[in-house]
């Protein structure tokens, strides 16, 4: 199973130099992580919270998964925290399980830098960059051309935009930032979901965008 939180990586990896095309990685993996719990139905609305990002997540009844990246995050929800400081435990440290995944799988490499020649550093630069396009173009078709997404390509959107980076993952001469800006917040509208979890991958994007805001204005 490929999560969307890789599928998230791959979109905010630079091919070339395999460096995050954000300085907030950690907290839009994080966030995607939460979306994948919400769409696999494994947490749901606690509360709305009246302020972005206050909002919880709960475990849903019945509620177990097998994959490891994911269960650490259920346990996560477990703590009652609001959806927005979920997002930042979420996401510390995933960067590279989530990576080596795509190693694995032959569509990432591994390279080692040394800063200054003293601290090693990881970076991950594309080996095979068809998934990427692949998922690029998916989103280019419903963001630009109107197609109607699935769920997985709706969260996908939200979550870019959320991190403020969908304008740059999905730039097409035939249309402007603006109107991609505006089709995404349609793509949120439509009913590519159950309302349980629309709401639950609604909680978690938003508490993605209170987290990025919060760490982008405090620096």
């Amino acid at each position: 199973m490929t999560l969307i939180a890789e599928d998230l990586l791959l979109l905010l990896l630079d091919d070339q130099s395999g460096k995050p095309n954000t300085s907030h990685l950690d907290l839009a993996l994080g966030g995607a992580v939460l979306v994948d719990l919400a769409l696999g139905g494994l947490v749901e609305v606690a509360s709305h919270g009246s302020l972005l990002g206050s909002a919880k997540l709960r475990r849903a009844p019945g509620a177990m998964v097998g994959d490891r990246i994911l269960a650490g995050a259920l346990g996560a929800v477990a703590e009652n925290k609001p959806a927005q400081r979920l997002v930042v435990k979420v996401g510390k440290g995933l960067l590279e399980p989530l990576a080596e995944r795509q190693l694995r799988r032959g569509v990432l490499d591994r390279r080692e830098e040394k800063v200054l020649g003293l601290v090693t550093r990881t970076r991950w630069p594309s080996r095979d960059p068809s998934r990427k396009e692949a998922i690029r173009r998916a989103l280019v078709v419903i963001l630009v051309q109107g197609g109607r997404p699935d769920a997985r390509s709706a969260a996908l959107i939200g979550l870019l935009l959320a991190v403020n980076r969908l304008h740059r993952t999905v730039s097409h001469p035939d249309a402007s930032a603006r109107r991609v800006k505006r089709r995404a917040k349609e793509v949120a509208e439509e009913s590519w979901a159950s309302p349980t979890i629309k709401d639950a991958v609604a909680v978690a994007t938003a508490a993605t965008a209170a987290a990025h805001s919060t760490a982008v204005n405090g620096e």
